[in-house]
């Protein structure tokens, strides 16, 4: 059933899931991005969030591995010789990432993707994979409070 749905969802997106890479720790994956999303912007961490996606969902390249990491670096305008650094160094930005993950976990995120829609009266959360219209009625509900 997930794997129907996911490559449902994926096709009307233009995107060919596969279910037989390997799965992995994201772990440095995300010290990566986020050491370049403090750095460069969200422009390029979106660029950079983008290849990997890809690369691991569609490619079934390994999410965290030096090359896979290092080729969403160079597509997403990485700097190479700073992409080297950062990726060869497992420290750069783990502290920081290990920091916003018990955060989130004190906050009782369990899942992803977490959006938060903030209202004038109260903010709504919605956690893990949702349909389009969970997202619809969630801002339709912010916009009806706030008037």
């Amino acid at each position: 059933m997930y794997i129907t749905l996911m490559s449902a969802y994926g096709a009307s997106a233009g995107i060919d899931y596969k279910f037989t890479g390997t799965i992995a720790n994201f772990l440095h994956a995300h010290r990566v991005i986020q050491y370049f999303q403090e750095k460069d912007g969200p422009e390029v961490a979106d660029k950079l969030v983008m290849g990997l996606y890809r690369r691991f969902f569609e490619e079934e390249k390994h999410p965290a591995s030096r090359e896979t990491l290092l080729e969403a670096c160079k597509e997403a305008g990485i700097e190479m010789g700073e992409a080297e650094r950062v990726v060869g160094d497992e420290e750069v930005g783990l502290r920081e990432v290990r920091a916003r993950i018990r955060e989130q976990v004190a906050d009782g995120v369990d899942s992803v993707p977490v959006v938060v829609i903030e209202g004038k009266r109260r903010d709504l959360t919605l956690t893990g994979a949702k349909e389009v219209g969970d997202y619809v009625k969630a801002l339709e509900m912010i916009v009806k409070e706030s008037n």
